[in-house]
């Protein structure tokens, strides 16, 4: 009786066994297509991964051949790997970023190398056994200067791979010193072979498909005022015309995309700090020259995530389960409306002047004072509105919606006068071409009537008609004199 289950539970284990088993090569491919679907889909949001890949390892092919090639061999020997190390620490997507690696792992290896070589010699005057000694005390008094100078913000901002390659250098030139005799010839290879490592990216990433921060950071905050813009034009009709029956929000599906797309500018601050900080070691590319104004990007960046967050508060507003009247909010739908889609043509006019490089003070001067003007018109709203024997939590919403959007105003004026700031001196002039007005046809002629009375009382009329030249116009010539019928002429 105990044999009889114990084969039974044996079969069932072995039928799920099994069916794990069948079904293995199915969950295999279904795993191996998700993986093809993600590296597709990675490729196809921005191809230039897949170029900056190919390049990476184009580099590498290149620097391997310190060890594959003999000649180069024997005149590096294995001081060829620090060529395949720079390759692989200093190749970054975009050009700044490789720059700034590449310059600053040059400078600082070239700058530990020498004072390296400088306090292994001076270590030596102290002999045999001052010299650890002196060396130890000198490692440890560069290192944590270096280290201490990597606090400060704008150091750390551009320099802080510099500073860390030099501690690292530093040190191992220092300490191997005391062991090595020919410290002069295998600092100039380690030299030779990062400077030539170094290049090497430079050279790829330059020339080949390069991928510019500055345009990116460029076209970034421009696309991020277009995001701003679509939200602010949609707004109105989103919150105005979205209400219930019982007063409570409804949100569409595709209205609640809408309301989302900004939220990735919340977060936009280490991407545009980075880009910026990329940027300003790059060479005069394209439409932007050499010493291009890149912290002017920074402040526009700045501007627009603080509209943001100021929309993600109006966000707030919307989803809270205390919603206003719909009186209260008839009387300020005109205004808000008007403000916000005023606001966002401009802040759309903005980004396109951007994006082209243009003057935008023609584009969106008018949609900045049309937005004040509605602000204006929303005062005199609430002040003509009697808010008496109004109940407090049926309006608090509504007027909270409408003074964040008085303070998104604000915000997009800032915007546009940093925007102006950047135009100034870097984009072009907008030239509106200009018709001058005709000039005013010169009469032929030009006559004096004067009323004149004979003794006997009659009336006479005495007409002088002068000829004036068109071509010189102060030269008149007395032509003939004409009577007026019934009227005497007198000569």
């Amino acid at each position: 009786m105990d044999i009889e289950p114990t084969a039974q539970e044996k079969a069932r284990f072995f039928a799920s066994s099994w069916g794990r088993v069948k079904a293995l090569p199915g969950k295999l491919k279904a795993l191996v297509i998700s993986i093809a679907k993600s590296i597709k889909k990675l490729g196809q949001d921005d191809p230039r991964r897949l170029i900056h890949s190919l390049k990476v390892g184009l580099a590498l092919t290149l620097v391997s051949l310190l060890y594959y090639a003999r000649p180069l061999y024997d005149g590096f020997g294995v001081c060829g790997m620090w060529a395949v190390l720079t390759v692989v620490v200093v190749f970054e997507f975009t050009v700044g970023g490789t720059l700034s690696k590449c310059l600053n792992r040059g400078f600082a290896t070239f700058l530990a190398g020498a004072l390296g070589i400088a306090a292994d010699y001076f270590a030596r005057l102290f002999g045999k056994k001052g010299e650890p000694i002196v060396l130890g005390i000198l490692v440890f008094l560069l290192a944590a200067a270096a280290t201490f100078s990597r606090f400060f913000p704008r150091i750390k901002a551009r320099y802080d791979y510099g500073i860390l390659i030099f501690i690292l250098t530093f040190s191992l030139v220092a300490v191997s010193g005391y062991r090595v005799d020919e410290l002069v010839v295998l600092a100039h290879q380690r030299l030779s072979t990062i400077i030539m490592g170094g290049a090497t990216c430079m050279l790829i990433s330059i020339f080949i498909c390069p991928v510019w921060a500055g345009e990116d950071l460029h076209i970034a905050v421009a696309s991020n005022l277009e995001k701003l813009a679509t939200y602010l034009e949609g707004f109105g009709g989103g919150y105005f015309q979205s209400c219930g029956d019982d007063g409570s929000a409804v949100v569409s599906k595709d209205g609640k995309s809408f309301l989302e797309g900004y939220k990735s500018i919340l977060n936009s601050k280490n991407i545009e700090e980075s880009l910026a900080n990329f940027a300003r070691w790059e060479p005069g590319h394209g439409r932007f020259r050499l010493r291009h104004p890149w912290k002017h990007y920074l402040k526009i960046g700045a501007l627009a995530r603080q509209c943001a967050y100021q929309i993600e508060a109006i966000n707030g507003c919307i989803d809270s389960d205390i919603q206003a009247s719909e009186e209260f909010k008839s009387k300020i739908e005109g205004s808000c409306k008007r403000m916000s889609t005023e606001s966002g043509k401009a802040l759309k006019a903005l980004a396109t002047a951007i994006k082209t490089m243009t003057d935008p003070s023609t584009a969106n001067f008018g949609h900045v004072e049309n937005s004040k003007v509605a602000m204006n018109d929303l005062k005199f709203a609430l002040n003509a509105a009697s808010l008496q024997n109004a109940d407090f939590l049926a309006i608090v919403t509504a007027a909270t919606v409408a003074s964040i959007l008085v303070e998104i105003v604000k915000s997009v004026e800032k915007i546009s006068e940093a925007v102006h700031e950047l135009s100034q001196a870097h984009f072009n002039k907008i030239v509106e071409p200009t018709v001058s007005p005709e000039k005013p046809q010169q009469l032929l002629h030009r006559g004096i009537i004067q009323p004149v009375s004979d003794a006997d009382g009659k009336a006479n009329v005495f007409i002088t008609i002068h000829e004036v030249s068109t071509d010189s116009p102060d030269k008149e010539k007395p032509h003939h004199q004409v009577p007026k019928p019934g009227k005497r002429m007198e000569m």
